[in-house]
């Protein structure tokens, strides 16, 4: 996984804030690494340009100004989790995929909620303040066991579900609420799934582990805090504003609420919260992910993706990308797929009107809708001029009045999965190609072109020529390769009716040159010859 060289340079990666000594091994020798202080908008703007990669943790501002500055930028990479400080809109936009590191921190993360919780219910920091000013007294700090207790988890999301696995090693009981999950899942991880009134009223602790939404903004409130188990201990280590601090407040003076431990605040940083003022409350300054390991795992997985993103492949990690979460049994047949597209606008000469990326068999079962992707990406990459990425492939459809379509069947006939290109020129004709992965090795073939029947590896070098079924024209364009040096490594012929129209599909181990494409034309009376080189 090279990148290429950008006109004839190495690719700029700019470091916008500081990287492990690993995270830069880990990008290698194939990038000019630069530094900036990302913190600094001005030298972040005059950096910019030259930057095909863009790296930032938490303090650097990548907004619209900077992304219309930054011409070149094809990736920026958070080492981290949140994007708060990234247009993502605006990225997408200009066709910059936007990367961060969701499981970086889960560990550190899920650590940390289960800390805030024995410390509340503990009352480690009093007890450590009463120490250090001279004071042993302990019955003022007489806490409560997470042993026999019931834990709600509201969010039962990757974090979610390491606090359950773990706080069911205390001998807790485990319930959780999460709209998104379905119960089979939770069940699976030892969880029982409740409503959120349900969960209210029986849990003696609660763990918030959800995404900063419009839709979980004040999720825990006034309502939700009177109706809760008395003596609860709430923890929230996941993102400020989901629990209404005002009515957290009026609950912890009132007893209602036990202790509280966060690690999170509505606005940040925060010095001032009345919250601050109770000793009930355990806080530490959004530490989630701060760890070496945390730190360390963030900026190796930024410097992954770079190196994805800028040698053109998909990443997994993408957050602006219309794929979504790519399913292992879909993974393989994204670079088929690329090279469908690729062999299709060789075919077609020209950008299709209309494109429709059809899926066949076992694989519908998951989502596909990267395979639309990586189709456009491979139909567009030998026609446009510059950089085409799984962000920009859609614009450039639609920029250029393609219209695309994913259809999906689980019925597969003569393939276990099939995928095929058909699509619609503008004069009306029609142009297709399909393939498949075969084996216990997941082997590349193409099984069929223009509604010819072929099985041939899509290799670097491919020719397909269509003619007048008749004898001895395999033969010629066997002599014309021969002739110019031109080695076939595989071959296919097939036709539609005998005498009528034929197709002769090669893979050859180096290019085909213009005149001898010419030679093969004449001599054998072609209706179209194509030579195509994926490499």
């Amino acid at each position: 996984m090279t990148p290429p060289a950008v006109r004839g340079r190495r690719p700029v990666v700019l470091v916008a804030e500081p990287l492990s000594p690993a995270a830069i091994s880990a990008l290698g020798p194939d990038f000019d690494v630069r530094h900036v202080d990302g913190a600094d908008h001005d030298a972040l703007l005059v950096a910019a340009p030259e930057a095909d990669a863009l790296i930032i943790r938490s303090s650097t501002r990548v907004d619209s100004e900077v992304l219309t500055a930054a011409t070149r930028l094809r990736v920026v990479a958070r080492a981290g989790v949140g994007l708060e400080n990234v247009d993502v809109r605006a990225a997408t936009q200009h066709g910059v995929m936007v990367v961060n590191a969701p499981t970086s921190n889960i560990v550190s993360a899920a650590e940390l909620a289960i800390g805030l919780m024995i410390a509340a219910a503990r009352h480690l920091t009093t007890a450590h303040a009463s120490l250090r000013a001279g004071e042993w007294h302990r019955e003022p700090h007489t806490g409560i066991e997470l042993y026999d207790k019931t834990v709600g988890i509201v969010g039962l999301g990757r974090i979610g579900v390491l606090v359950a696995q773990r706080l069911a090693a205390f001998g807790m009981t485990v319930i959780a609420y999460d709209p998104y999950v379905q119960a089979g899942r939770a069940a699976q991880a030892g969880v029982r799934l409740v409503d959120l009134d349900t969960l209210l009223a029986e849990s003696d602790f609660m763990s918030v582990h959800l995404p900063r939404t419009p839709e979980t903004i004040g999720l825990i409130g006034a309502d939700q805090l009177t109706a809760c188990k008395r003596g609860l201990v709430l923890v929230n280590a996941a993102r400020g504003g989901i629990v209404d601090e005002c009515a957290l407040y009026d609950a912890l003076v009132s007893g209602r609420v036990a202790a509280a431990g966060l690690d999170v605040f509505a606005v940040q940083p925060c010095t001032d919260s009345p919250l601050l003022e109770l000793d009930q409350v355990v806080a530490t300054p959004h530490l989630g992910a701060v760890t070496v390991e945390a730190q360390e795992k963030a900026g190796l997985a930024a410097a992954r993706s770079v190196r994805q993103a800028l040698s053109g492949e998909l990443v997994p990690d993408a957050v602006n990308v219309q794929g979504g979460t790519i399913a292992e049994e879909v993974r393989p047949g994204i670079p088929l797929v690329e090279k469908l597209g690729r062999i299709f606008s060789g075919l077609a000469g020209e950008v299709a009107q209309q494109v429709d990326v059809e899926v066949r068999g076992e694989i519908t079962s998951h989502d596909v809708k990267v395979l639309e992707l990586a189709a456009l990406k491979g139909v567009f990459c030998d026609v446009v001029g510059e950089p085409v990425t799984y962000v920009n492939a859609p614009l450039l459809a639609a920029e250029r009045g393609t219209l695309v379509r994913l259809v999906t069947d689980p019925e597969s006939p003569d393939h276990r999965n099939l995928i095929t290109l058909r699509g619609t020129l503008a004069d009306g004709s029609q142009v297709s190609v399909s393939g498949t992965l075969v084996g216990i090795a997941q082997r590349e073939r193409l099984v069929e072109v223009n509604g010819y029947d072929v099985d041939l590896e899509p290799t670097d070098h491919l020719l397909f020529a269509t003619y007048g079924d008749r004898p001895g024209m395999v033969g010629v364009v066997g002599r014309v390769l021969g002739e110019s040096e031109v080695n076939i490594a595989g071959m296919q012929v097939a036709r539609n009716a005998r005498g009528g129209e034929a197709l002769v599909a090669l893979s050859v181990d180096g290019p085909i040159p213009a005149d001898v494409l010419a030679a093969i034309e004449r001599e054998i009376a072609a209706h179209t010859v194509r030579a195509v080189d994926l490499a």
